[in-house]
């Protein structure tokens, strides 16, 4: 791989845990929380002091929508603020060290309105929900890089789908959390710099989900948000026509 020693934060993580297991990165560096913490500046400082770091994807996130909506502060504190103290000690490195450090950023299709689908990138961002706010607000902070890739994007690991009824009315792009790893792998050895959207081609939830869940029982979108405290996407769909090129080239070679 161009890059040696690469920095996954967010390792136990379920796509950090699928990255490590991809075997797709030959020298990855999955420092615990207690010893790299986004929101503590000290012990990143000291995990670039003590580790040469020439890359970095970025996993670590409060994720859980209806804990963001909840606790604004908290995903603040991770999402936003976690990040600009990972970009500035990368910049601070950066400088230090008269070297790039290509930085991996995964966001998420949660930027976007989420109404009317085939959102490419550049589209408007106006998320729907806190936790889509907070991505927002640490895609602005990572701008601010210079070797940087922003991935929007949304997964599902196919072989655990917990619920047993799925909206035939709400569309995204999601891709199975393998098939994002690989993309990952991927970016990290592009030239890319920007915001790039990886996803699939855009189906209901139902009817993606009910491949892998044949048990899986239609609903509509008004039944799921009776049920769950935040805003969701009526259609999250993505063009991802960037990556699909991106992805082309690099099969060929």
């Amino acid at each position: 791989m161009k890059y040696k020693n690469i920095l996954l934060t967010g390792g136990s993580g379920k796509l950090g845990l699928t990255i490590i297991a991809s075997r797709h990165f030959s020298s990855l560096l999955t420092p615990s929380r207690n010893t790299l913490d986004i929101t503590k500046p000290e012990t990143i400082e000291k995990f670039f002091n003590d580790n040469n770091v020439d890359a970095v994807i970025h996993c670590a996130a409060l994720a859980r929508m209806a804990e963001c909506e909840n606790n604004p502060i908290k995903a603040i504190q991770i999402n936003i603020i976690g990040a600009s103290n990972l970009v500035m000690e990368v910049m601070k490195k950066e400088k230090e060290l008269e070297k790039g450090i290509r930085f991996i950023h995964i966001s998420t299709d949660g930027v976007y309105p989420g109404t009317r689908g085939s959102y490419s990138e550049q589209d408007e961002a106006i998320p729907y929900n806190r936790y889509g706010w907070t991505k927002l607000g640490a895609e602005c902070v990572v701008n601010l890089l210079s070797n940087f890739c922003i991935i929007r994007t949304s997964f599902f690991d196919p072989e655990n789908i917990k619920f047993d009824c799925s909206a035939t009315d709400a569309y995204s792009s999601k891709v199975p959390i393998p098939y994002l790893a690989t993309a990952i792998a991927k970016m990290l050895e592009n030239d890319f710099i920007g915001t790039i959207n990886i996803g699939s081609e855009r189906k209901s939830d139902y009817e993606r989900y009910k491949e892998f869940k044949p048990s899986l029982k239609p609903c509509n979108l008004k039944d799921i948000l009776k049920t769950v405290p935040f805003p969701m996407a009526q259609d999250a769909s993505m063009k991802c026509n960037l990556w699909k090129k991106i992805e082309h080239e690099n099969n060929k070679k």
